[in-house]
């Protein structure tokens, strides 16, 4: 893909750029002790080893899954379509290859969205965090094996529920290694919930969606991705899932893996729904999950509850009480190391300060009448934290996370009754134009906005013509322009690339979601219930007002029968019974988990299913066809910035 019709940077956005570095530059020198760019860059570079050459991961047929060489632009001078401040991330982040960080403690950066963390043991040694595929989790192991010999993976742990932390476990163990024991696989509790559901339940929207903020699509470079903020991007290889064999339920909780003393801080609902951190004393190393992020992201996580900055600034006091004293080294999934007892202690009380001077001020503000949209432009944040990540690019860094907290308390509703009952997209954006005198008065109105340098407002009602006439190329295009101003003087890796995403796809074409949503995890991992769950959100109620079906579904995996009934286009499920008699079934399907998945959630054909034997049918043989017959299937393609 390339963006050849993509607009220069405006006079406006290049001017706003310099005064950035600029006063980007005096809060450096004015808060921070030190030369921190010096410090950063010599951070980044410490204890590197080697570099993978090249920096391309294949699959097996040769499909590139990833590829770090292509963001070998970043170490140039910023150009003037990039922030400079998220040009400096971009930077740092693209450091690629094997680190040591302590003494028995290696990072592999630079080969997916997240890092892995590798301790050596009297044996082997730990992997902590898998990356998110199973060819860059592979290629890491294999760069850390090249440099520190042919160690055998003696533990796996996953210390967060999103997917680039355990979607890469196949690429270091097997799983006959972790049935046979040999390999135990810690995650903390809720892991096995929450791990599949993202991508069984939401998954296919979720994945739409991370396609924009990650800018998986985008071609790098000036003009388009610079990078993720949390990594360079998402890989695109095969996704997998070892389930766990221990779940770490509470803080403080200790274990022993290869000889190795680990103790855990349990961190859920900071950031993310199942999550904890690890303290490894033996080495004065602390390593997070994903409590505090360096990079500019500005958008609150999917499965991230609302409260997150509050409860991530309740945990880092936590953290600091448990452990600041006690570590050297602090380490995480998208942290660049820091090293130093007292820096440590710092970073985590900043960050800390940061998350909840967010809440707290938000929260007043509500209080005082304000609704999240008008708190997220007023809200300020003090000098001592405006050089932290999340603040470096001012209120629009921070703005989502205000209107999650909003939402929060308050719910989507702001108060005021214009809104209450507002025209749905379509219809409100054909009665703006109307209003505003037709698609050729907006449109007139829109250039001349403009070329004023209010790309903001060009945006919005750019896209009420987009809307109201998606033919309409004039409308499209000045809209597309109007984004890639506003990603050209973003701050945040996540909002550049939604902007340039947006861009590109009123351009070309909707690019669709390039990862494969849900169909990978859930096989492997689901229980029956996540899987009839899943099977719930997919039925069309209104195509299933008028069935009532009863079927008894006997899954030989767990020799556990389950009643689901269709009835008001609402499907409901519940383990039967042993001890209760129930009226009978139109029929009875007896197979294994693996068939359930295939025949409700994968489309396979189920008379192809049948007729290899795999499932026994006991009863009216027409109600499972009845069942396929009003269930949806998602779409990942869907419309973003148009109808």
């Amino acid at each position: 893909m390339d963006m050849s019709a993509a607009v220069d940077p405006s006079p406006a956005v290049v001017a706003a750029n310099r005064r950035a570095a600029s006063s980007a530059a005096a809060a450096f020198h004015e808060h921070c002790p030190g030369d921190l760019d010096h410090r950063d860059e010599a951070d980044a570079d410490r204890g590197f080893v080697a570099a993978r050459e090249p920096g391309v991961v294949t699959t097996a047929d040769g499909t590139v899954v990833w590829d770090s060489d292509s963001y070998s632009f970043v170490r140039e001078p910023c150009p003037p379509s990039v922030h400079p401040m998220l040009w400096r991330h971009a930077g740092l982040t693209g450091r690629q290859g094997l680190f040591r960080v302590a003494e028995g403690i290696y990072q592999v950066r630079g080969l997916d969205l997240s890092n892995m963390t590798l301790v050596e043991g009297h044996c082997g040694v730990v992997v902590i965090d898998a990356l998110m595929s199973v060819e860059t989790a592979a290629a890491a192991l294999a760069l850390y094996r090249e440099h520190r010999g042919d160690r055998p993976v003696t533990g796996l742990i996953y210390t967060h529920s999103r997917i680039d932390h355990f979607g890469g476990g196949p690429g270091v163990v097997t799983e006959d290694e972790v049935l046979a024991g040999r390999c135990p696989v810690l995650a903390p509790i809720g892991f096995r919930t929450h791990a599949p559901a993202v991508s069984g339940y939401a998954g296919t929207a979720a994945a739409r969606r991370a396609a924009y903020g990650y800018g998986v699509v985008l071609p790098r470079g000036p003009l388009g991705s610079v990078g993720a903020g949390l990594g360079q991007t998402t890989s695109l290889g095969t996704v997998g899932l070892l389930p766990p064999t221990v779940e770490i339920a509470t803080t403080g909780h200790r274990e022993v893996l290869d000889g190795v003393p680990l103790v855990f801080q349990i961190v859920s609902g900071a950031g993310g729904p199942a999550a904890m951190n690890i303290h490894l004393p033996g080495h004065r190393v602390l390593y997070l999950a994903e409590s505090l992020d360096h990079p500019l992201t500005d958008l609150p996580p999917s499965g991230a509850h609302s409260d997150a900055p509050k409860e991530r600034a309740r945990r880092l006091t936590e953290t600091i009480n448990r452990f600041a004293t006690s570590s050297d080294v602090l380490l995480a999934a998208h942290l660049g190391p820091i090293w130093g007892a007292d820096r440590v202690a710092e970073t985590l009380s900043l960050y800390r300060d940061l998350y909840g001077y967010l809440h707290d001020q938000t929260v007043r503000l509500l209080d005082l009448g304000y609704v999240g949209a008008e708190i997220a432009e007023r809200l300020e944040l003090p000098p001592a934290l405006e050089h932290l990540g999340p603040g470096r690019g001012g209120s629009a860094a921070f703005g989502h996370h205000v209107k999650a907290i909003h939402q929060h308390y308050l719910g989507w509703f702001d108060g005021n009754p214009a809104h209450l009952w507002e025209h749905p997209p379509v219809e409100a954006a054909r009665r703006h134009v109307e209003f505003m005198g037709g698609a050729e008065e907006v449109l007139r109105k829109a250039r001349e906005s403009y070329e004023a340098g209010d790309y903001r407002w060009v945006a919005q009602v750019a896209g009420y013509v987009v809307f109201a006439d998606p033919a309409d190329e004039e409308a499209r295009h000045l809209q597309a322009s109007a984004f890639e101003q506003l990603a050209y003087g973003s701050a945040e890796a996540t909002r550049r690339n939604i902007y340039l995403s947006g861009a590109y796809e009123l351009r070309y074409g909707i690019f669709g979601t390039p990862t494969a949503a849900g169909s990978p995890v859930a096989p492997i991992t689901m229980s029956v219930e996540q899987i009839l769950d899943s099977v719930a959100l997919r039925v069309d109620g209104p195509k299933a007002w008028d069935q009532h079906l009863v079927t008894d579904w006997q899954i030989i995996d767990t020799d556990r029968i389950h009643r689901v009934e269709l009835r008001n286009g609402v499907l409901t499920h519940y383990e039967r019974p042993a001890d209760r008699a129930l009226p009978d079934a139109d029929a009875t399907f007896t197979l294994s988990r693996a068939a359930l998945v295939r025949v409700l959630l994968a489309g396979e054909d189920f008379g192809v299913v049948v007729g290899a034997g795999e499932i026994a049918i006991d009863g009216d043989p027409t109600k499972l066809a009845s069942l396929v017959a009003v269930l949806d299937t998602p779409d990942p393609n869907f419309a973003i910035v148009t109808p």
